[in-house]
């Protein structure tokens, strides 16, 4: 209406009328991106519910990728429709709503289980270790994801949900933790223990992981918390934690760590375990391991 030129190579079309700088917005993270996304719909849709992904955003849960669809509710719909990147969705069963930030959303409860349902199996992990998880800030209780999940009749991912549901642990810290621990259960590693604690020294140490059989301790680490964008923090926080896995050693505890990526690529992760005795106690489930090469409902981003 105002004759502003928006050329592609600067603007991009969030939505119709909708536009953000596109040098900022490709600095953002996949998760980010997506919170523009949804942000912008909610922005043209105001009295839309949101769910699965969507929701989950809103509700402050840890997400991957960037989702390919905007997932709305509608309880009065015969059938899931689509419309552009906007998936509407309907159900026999009912959801609870609560409104976030002026934004109306399923409850965690509900989103939680639909997202165990029909999302990639370590994300929906992770998720729901992050819903229960008081260190991540997680209000939801397991047993009340598990009375919800029995009580609905959709038979959709219902396999898949109760293995989501039978292994979520409130004790896991961290998304990577959490895909870390299904990695090591679809390769048939020992179940660790979870946040382990140690006091040697006068200290008092917690692990990643703990391995009772062998004594051995596995950390997943990412770089960030070692605040690297100020030297000195970081210098200290690097010492602090080569004596803490020194005090560790000491005491018979064979260590390993990896990083997220070695995660998703898996034989980085299981040489590391490997290479401290880490024992195999169950057949490797190679199609669980497969389900991390690819997200189907990640959207595909092309290169400019």
């Amino acid at each position: 209406m105002l004759g502003i030129s928006l050329h592609p190579s600067t603007w991009v079309r969030i939505r119709k009328g909708l536009y953000v700088e596109r040098a900022a917005f490709e600095k953002l993270s996949p998760w980010d991106r997506y919170a523009v996304r949804v942000h912008a719909y909610v922005r043209m849709h105001p009295t839309a519910v949101l769910c699965l992904e969507s929701a989950a955003l809103v509700l402050g849960i840890p997400g991957f990728d960037e989702p390919k669809d905007i997932h709305v509710f509608d309880p009065d719909l015969p059938k899931t429709w689509r419309h552009a990147d906007a998936l509407t969705h309907t159900s026999v069963d009912p959801r609870e709503i609560v409104v976030v930030s002026g934004i109306r959303v399923t409850g965690l409860r509900d989103t939680i289980v639909d997202l165990a349902r029909v999302a990639q199996p370590a994300h929906a992990l992770a998720m729901t270790d992050a819903a229960i998880s008081p260190v991540q800030g997680g209000g939801a209780v397991l047993g009340d994801l598990i009375e919800r999940a029995e009580d609905q009749r959709n038979r959709r991912g219902r396999a898949r949900m109760r293995w989501v549901l039978e292994n979520a642990d409130a004790r896991a810290e961290s998304p990577p933790e959490s895909v870390s621990r299904a990695v090591m259960l679809w390769s048939g590693y020992e179940k660790p223990e979870l946040q382990r604690e140690f006091s040697y020294d006068g200290f008092r140490d917690r692990s990643d992981f703990y391995f009772p059989s062998c004594r051995a301790i596995g950390e997943v680490d990412g770089w960030s918390k070692y605040e690297l964008e100020e030297p000195e923090k970081a210098g200290e926080r690097l010492k602090d934690e080569k004596r803490r896995e020194d005090r560790l050693r000491r005491r018979g505890h064979p260590f390993a760590r990896w990083e997220p990526r070695d995660v998703w690529q898996v034989a980085p992760m299981c040489l590391a375990l490997d290479a401290i005795g880490i024992p195999v106690v169950e057949p490797p489930q190679p199609a669980m391991l497969a389900t991390l090469r690819r997200n189907p409902r990640a959207k595909l981003r092309t290169r400019r």
